[in-house]
């Protein structure tokens, strides 16, 4: 049986960076299924659009990748969220960035109990960073790093690129950009 990844966030909107961090994950691990986790309330960050809103653009940002299955996540905290999934050692997907404040979350420890952390690396998070953070970690072995194309794009560019009347193309999946379009979504910026 192979393993099982999650990968979770407000995906707000999700964008080419997600599908990135997905993918080569997959591959990287030999990933069979991936959850990904729209988070409905999530406790680290605000969000500007509703929970169904995002659920239904990260179902066409991911749904033609095979295993692949997307969820609305009830929980506003990893260790929560895996807890309740109760899977067997799954791998659980974040970039470098979000990695260099684990130390932030609550319970990084239970997160660790729960799931090796899959950390992709890339330009711009420093590795004296990602080092602090090992080394404050009882089970630093569960971290597991791999490099991903750097990608410079992120969800809040996008919002503002959108607010300013700007184009997203390559920015997000077509499926995507032609949601933010039809709903209306990031107009008022």
């Amino acid at each position: 049986m192979s393993a099982v990844g999650v990968l979770g966030g407000a995906f707000d909107p999700p964008h080419v960076g997600h599908l990135e961090l997905a993918r080569e994950g997959m591959r990287v691990f030999g990933l069979g299924r991936l959850l990904v986790r729209v988070v409905a309330d999530p406790g680290h960050k605000d969000v500007t659009t509703g929970a169904d809103v995002r659920l239904e653009l990260a179902r066409l940002a991911f749904g033609d990748d095979a295993g692949v299955e997307v969820s609305l996540d009830p929980y506003g905290r990893t260790v929560d969220s895996l807890a309740a999934l109760a899977l067997d050692d799954p791998v659980f997907l974040v970039g470098a960035d979000e990695f260099a404040a684990f130390l932030d979350w609550k319970d990084p420890e239970g997160v660790l109990d729960r799931a090796r952390l899959g950390v992709a690396t890339r330009p711009g998070v420093g590795r004296s960073a990602i080092a602090e953070v090992l080394a404050a970690l009882s089970r630093p072995e569960r971290v597991m790093l791999f490099p991903i194309e750097p990608l410079p794009v992120s969800s809040s560019a996008i919002r503002g690129l959108v607010a300013g009347g700007r184009q997203i193309d390559g920015l997000v999946p077509p499926k995507v950009a032609a949601a933010i379009e039809r709903l209306g979504l990031y107009r008022d910026g």
